[in-house]
């Protein structure tokens, strides 16, 4: 760049402040911040919500009512009308063009009387209407001064091209915010730094970043308006791809900086660890399971730690496929943490691992918030001195007091519902232990590459052998009496049953039906069999022996609020009876589904919804009735919901972008996968580009990290 250009550095002009912009103002830069608009790259990377065609230009002549028409003519006269209304002006304007003469209509903008006089040119773009006196007329239409004229900046911003629209911010309109990033765009050098490989840009026919910027807000002559609304014009395109290039380019970094760690000991898998595996396997594995299994294995006998996803769908065998691993590593004397997000979950997990590893030397304690202090303490001693070979706990397990003696694998359930910085903690207990998340909650392959993009992903897709897909019906309010005749015609079979409700007591503000008031009139309505009640809000005990005897059968109907969301797993129950379906989300209604068709037992799913229905919860109902799967399920979902709700925010790893949408652009963030991890391959990324992203990608993608 020349030392007397006006522009500045690429790299200063973008990452400058707009509150320095001109036109720009402490009070404007405050409403942009307000939407994270804080700098003029983040203004360039906020895309027009859509785009009008203003560039063929109509004769008066041809006009019709309700057109939006874009004209161009020479002023003839202008003045300001006062009407009756008091406050309320009309500014006129009578303008001849090679069709004839039309009027241009502007309300209460009397400042108007200082842009136009006679003889200007102006271009227009607006509402055609009707009225009676006068004919056809503008109404409030953008303008813009195309000849002469002074204060007339506006260089074909407005009208006679294709014109950006944007959602307005704050006080800005779209045209102040279309004269913005205009100016903006104008201040760019004429060559850019691009962090796109030339070789990528060439095979993908992607233009330079200067070009793009320019036509994803001010596109060329031509430009399809369809691909533009669609977001498939090649500069748009471009822009997406770079943001999803970045991202899955700092995923590829870290996961070759989580390649060069090495564990200080390696897992040994011989003769013995294999028969100490097969002594406490209840059931013949599946092939899923096998896959899966094997999968892990490997990576814990690798030198580098182990970052594996395991997801899979409700009853796929993922808990047992786990503690086989966690075998393993206790048969190399190692310890193992089992964090589960509820306390109802770690103590279903501890008595059932503590039941199938009663035949081996291994000690299993729990740790949870609830546990008394004596209780505690004992814990937290058999963790620190060893004796403890398998902790099964909840959050508890990342206080600081726990300090393991050799932990060497972390397995973390449902862990969409834990924090990043919790997960990150528990691993830090270790020194590189391996780690193993798992969800029963199928992930979308596009959050797949995005929230565990840095993971490496096992899927176990096929269930136990015997097991039949639950019949499930939707239900109105009014069929509630057939709903409990249905209940109990099964448990006359002998079958047992769930009845979920989403609160715990009655709220004076919401009419729900709550469980507590439901599990008396419950039992009033199934005299001859044993009605249980479990919440959250019991201590651990209550629930303990509550969960014991609906295993054994003493109870036959358990009320119950979405704690038995996961992990209970009672393969006599056949039954389940949701209440106020409408309520949750369509992953809660599969994984409360989950919760039967666990036997050899035809299994029945009722949700009983009051109406009226809003159009998502219909969707949802609709999806969830219509199919078993829950990997069709998540991605309904990931439709309905959306990344960020379907996952959480920050938390859970979902990255903030500004151009790219997850949904909409997942075949480009399968793409950009594919070529950032060559790029790394190759060396095609330069270093400057490298090192910057090194440095910013967790600021850059709103991440507290991934993993």
């Amino acid at each position: 760049m020349s030392p007397n250009s006006t522009r500045p550095p690429l790299g200063e002009l973008l990452q400058r402040e707009l509150r320095f912009q001109k036109g720009v103002g402490p009070r404007r830069a405050a409403e942009l911040a307000r939407t994270g608009l804080r700098t003029c790259d983040d203004l360039l990377h906020r895309f027009p919500i859509r785009f009008e065609d203003r560039s063929k230009l109509q004769r008066s002549a041809e006009l019709r009512p309700g057109d939006m028409a874009a004209l161009c003519g020479e002023v003839v006269s202008a003045g300001l009308r006062r009407t009756r209304r008091r406050g309320f002006s009309l500014f006129e304007m009578l303008v001849r063009d090679d069709g004839g003469m039309f009027r241009v209509v502007w309300m209460n903008q009397p400042f108007l009387q200082e842009v136009f006089s006679s003889g200007q040119r102006v271009a227009f773009y607006g509402k055609v209407e009707w009225r009676e006196p006068g004919g056809l007329r503008l109404t409030n239409p953008q303008y813009e001064l195309v000849d002469g004229g002074e204060g007339n900046n506006d260089e074909g911003m407005h009208t006679g091209r294709i014109v950006p629209i944007y959602e307005r911010i704050g006080s800005l309109t779209t045209k102040q915010l279309r004269r913005l990033v205009y100016d903006v765009l104008r201040q760019l050098p004429p060559v850019l730094e691009d962090p796109l490989p030339p070789k990528l840009r060439g095979r993908h026919g992607l233009p330079g970043l200067r070009d793009a910027l320019w036509g994803a807000h001010f596109p060329e002559p031509g430009t399809a308006l369809d691909l533009l609304d669609r977001f498939r014009a090649p500069a748009q395109v471009r822009l997406i791809l770079e943001e999803l290039f970045l991202f899955q380019l700092g995923l590829g970094l870290r996961r070759r900086a989580r390649g060069q760690e090495r564990k200080p000991r390696v897992i040994r898998v011989d003769d013995a660890v294999r028969q100490a595996a097969l002594a406490v396997l209840p059931f013949r594995l599946t092939p899923g399971q096998k896959t899966a299994l094997r999968a892990l294995v490997d990576d814990m006998c690798s030198p580098r730690p182990m970052n594996r996803l395991l997801q899979g769908d409700v009853g796929c065998g993922k808990t047992i496929v786990a503690l086989l691993a966690a075998l393993v590593a206790m048969e190399n004397g190692l310890q193992v943490a089992f964090m589960a997000p509820t306390e109802l979950l770690a103590e279903q997990h501890h008595l059932s691992i503590r039941r199938l590893l009663a035949p081996s030397r291994f000690q299993v304690v729990s740790l949870t918030g609830s546990a008394g202090a004596k209780a505690r303490r004992e814990a937290v001693t058999a963790i620190e001195t060893g004796a403890a070979d398998l902790v099964v706990g909840t959050h508890a397990l990342v206080e600081r007091e726990v300090r393991f003696r050799e932990l060497g694998l972390v397995v973390i359930d449902e862990q969409h519902r834990f924090g990043v910085l919790q997960r990150a903690t528990l691993r830090d207990k270790g020194c590189q232990p391996d780690v193993l998340v798992m969800t029963a909650t199928p992930i979308p392959r596009t959050l797949a590459l995005t929230s565990y993009g840095d993971l490496d992903v096992s899927v176990i897709r096929d269930l136990p052998p015997g097991r039949r897909p639950v019949r499930t019906k939707v239900e109105p309010e009014s069929r509630r009496k057939a709903v409990y005749d249905f209940v109990r015609r099964r448990l006359r079979a002998g079958r047992q049953a769930y009845v979920v409700y989403p609160l715990v007591e009655e709220s004076a503000k919401i009419d729900l039906k709550a469980a507590t008031a439901m599990a008396d009139t419950l039992a009033t309505l199934f005299p001859d069999y044993a009605v249980g009640l479990l919440h959250g809000r019991m201590k651990s005990e209550e629930r303990d022996t509550i969960m014991r005897r609906f295993e054994a059968g003493d109870v036959q109907l358990l009320v119950a609020t979405t704690v038995v969301e996961v992990g209970v797993d009672v393969p006599n129950a056949a039954v389940m009876v949701v209440e106020h379906a409408e309520r949750f989300g369509l992953a809660q209604l599969h994984q409360l589904r989950g919760r039967v068709g666990r036997g050899a037992h035809q299994s029945y799913c009722r949700l009983l919804y009051q109406g009226p229905l809003s159009d998502m919860a219909r969707a949802r109902l609709k999806a969830l009735a219509g199919t078993s799967d829950g990997f069709e399920i998540a991605e309904q979902d990931l439709l309905l919901r959306g990344p960020g709700e379907m996952l959480g925010t920050r938390q859970s790893g979902v990255p903030t972008l500004r151009v790219a949408h997850l949904i909409r652009d997942h075949g480009l963030m399968e793409t950009a996968r594919r070529e950032a991890f060559e790029a790394l391959r190759q060396g095609d990324v330069s270093a400057p580009v490298l090192a910057r992203l090194d440095a910013t990608w967790m600021e850059r993608f709103g991440l507290a990290g991934v993993g």
